[in-house]
């Protein structure tokens, strides 16, 4: 697959920017409620509080839906993020609860689309867990025992079966969710919260968070806006002022890369009958979908982490999309032709613990971030939740289930630069060895 005139961007390929980009803040003002962060989560926070009346304010460095909410791959996820098995070895008792919270969290982002007429290409196919290997299929079967222990729903099932490539041996359907295109939704809920009373500015970035007595300061270039209460909704932006807790999580760089249209008939020959996003089971994993314009959209394979705040505005590595190119030739040998047509990348959070977390910073500063590349159904569930919370006082159980009131949190764990490249290198170690098995069965067939 060739990688010549790959068209690279900081924004992304499923939508162009809004044409309608609101004023930035140019003087001081009071609300009730500020929300911190235009994605997903800090709209659908919004939205929500301004329905119930509220008098909110929400801040955005450059407009709503401009991160990870329109860059990521579309899927609307019905399992938790991570590794099942992981979690279930360290959190035996919050496995439940999570999966509780990704089922509906799925849901709410389908009455989301349906509650604000959002046409975003919504299909509810569910994602499917896809294996490569043998040995990745035992992983699969793992994780879906797991789920369903735990009260969620999966199928397992060959990949004719499941109506997903035959490159991959089989995998596991999750019960819920979908794919979708993540910018048209991403506008939507942005034109569903201009309707409303919430004041929104964008192009203005925050440049401190800080207490005055019982009122949280939010200093941006050209004026403050204090606040009752604050919610920062800022995914991997978090850690730019002192008031967020510490180790919150960690910024992480991942791409996404889309090809040139691919003829039907060709598309039709992978048996790619379901028309199911895939991501593998690699310890980082390689996500596969195909879109309504017939492309293939595929990603990440590669963690990069941020090391220090602010964050960089940078594009893909024309290397890392030759490497993503390769790898979709291996796994997709009859597309080998098929050209790049464009990549984006950006910063997602994850948190040391993999499991999405919410809570209290301060006495009225509140956070919700790092659904661990989950969020585009969780982020604004999540958000919604906590706005209730704040109107009313009340606690939904999925969002006890991730609260905290103590924000402490552990050290990250293999998230440095080594612990990251010997990650990968196990990866492609087990896919030099499925190869291997592959073309050694191929020519035993053959003899």
């Amino acid at each position: 697959m060739s990688t010549a005139d790959v068209e690279y961007s900081t924004f992304t390929r499923w939508v162009d920017p809004p044409t309608d980009i609101q004023p930035a803040l140019t003087e001081d003002l009071t609300c009730d409620v500020a929300v911190i962060g235009g994605g997903m989560g800090g709209m659908a926070t919004a939205l929500r509080l301004a329905g119930r009346g509220q008098d909110v304010v929400l801040l955005e460095a450059e407009f709503c839906g401009y991160g990870s909410s329109s860059r990521n791959g579309g899927q609307i996820a019905g399992a938790p993020g991570g590794d099942l098995r992981l979690l279930k070895l360290f959190y035996p008792k919050q496995i439940p609860n999570m999966v509780r919270l990704a089922e509906n969290a799925a849901h709410f982002a389908e009455r989301l689309i349906e509650d604000h007429n959002i046409d975003c290409d919504y299909v509810a196919n569910g994602m499917v867990f896809g294996a490569v290997s043998p040995v990745q299929m035992l992983r699969v079967r793992a994780c879906a025992a797991i789920l369903r222990r735990a009260g969620g729903r999966a199928v397992v099932g060959t990949s004719s079966e499941l109506g997903i490539p035959g490159a991959f041996v089989g995998g596991m359907r999750e019960g819920v969710g979908g794919m979708l295109n993540p910018g048209k939704l991403s506008l939507g809920v942005r034109r569903a919260l201009l309707s409303t009373s919430a004041r929104v500015f964008e192009r203005t970035k925050v440049t401190d968070v800080t207490r005055d007595g019982d009122t949280v300061v939010i200093s941006t270039a050209q004026g403050d806006v204090r606040a009752n209460k604050v919610v920062l909704a800022t995914n991997a932006y978090s850690g730019e002022w002192d008031i967020t807790p510490k180790r919150l999580s960690i910024p992480a760089w991942i791409i996404e890369v889309e090809t040139e249209p691919i003829a039907p008939e060709r598309i039709a020959a992978l048996g790619w009958t379901s028309r199911s996003g895939v991501v593998t089971q690699h310890q980082i994993m390689t996500n596969y979908r195909l879109t309504e314009r017939n492309t293939i959209v595929f990603g990440v394979r590669r963690l990069e982490r941020g090391r220090s705040f602010p964050l960089p505005v940078k594009a893909p590595d024309p290397k890392l999309v030759q490497e993503l190119a390769d790898a979709f030739h291996t796994r997709f040998p009859s597309l080998a032709d098929v050209k790049v047509a464009g990549a984006w990348g950006g910063w997602i959070a994850i948190t040391s613990s993999w499991l999405s977390v919410a809570g209290k910073a301060e006495d009225n500063v509140y956070y919700l971030l790092a659904c661990n590349g989950h969020g585009l159904a969780q982020a604004p569930y999540v958000g919604t939740l906590i706005a209730d919370l704040l109107v009313d006082g009340t606690r939904h159980a999925d969002l006890a289930g991730i609260w905290k009131d103590q924000p402490r949190f552990p050290p990250f764990m293999m998230m440095g630069r080594l612990g990251l490249r010997t990650i990968w290198a196990v990866d492609r170690v087990c896919d030099l060895l499925n190869g291997s098995k592959r073309r050694a069965r191929r020519a035993a067939a053959l003899a």
